[in-house]
């Protein structure tokens, strides 16, 4: 299944290791799924990341962040964006998104924000999934780690 993961969806899996947006990174990193990505959609990830408030919850050093930025990297599939389709959304940062899902043939965005893709990504044949909905629907096997 080929996604681009919405930096919702990367953010919550940061956040937590007991949700369905860290089972996500779980499978790409097993190779389970594809995961698309343009290298601006990369950068957001990673300022997103890097802001005061996201530090305090993952508590990363720099160089702990880079190093999780690069391996990341490594296992998306890096998309070119041949045609620009803006504006279709109200949010440019979320446009990053749909132009990588749409240069990229993706099956699905995957979000966090279901609403803020529709109907944009259903006009070019898009699917818009939560974390949840997608790991119960194509990996029916997973189910939220809850801990003690």
């Amino acid at each position: 299944m080929r996604l681009v993961l919405d930096t919702s969806v990367i953010v919550s899996a940061f956040r937590s290791r007991t949700g369905a947006s860290y089972g996500l990174l779980r499978l790409l990193e097993e190779r389970r799924l594809v995961a698309l990505a343009t290298p601006t959609l990369l950068f957001e990830y990673e300022e997103v990341l890097s802001r005061p408030e996201q530090r305090a919850i993952h508590q990363l050093t720099d160089a702990e962040l880079d190093a999780t930025i690069r391996d990341l990297a490594a296992l998306i599939e890096p998309v070119r964006v041949d045609y620009r389709w803006r504006p279709q959304l109200t949010d440019p940062d979320d446009e990053l998104v749909l132009e990588a899902a749409i240069n990229g043939s993706a099956e699905a965005i995957v979000t966090h924000n279901v609403r803020d893709f529709l109907p944009a990504a259903d006009r070019f044949g898009i699917q818009v999934l939560t974390p949840g909905v997608i790991m119960k629907a194509r990996f029916s096997s997973w189910r939220p780690l809850t801990l003690p």
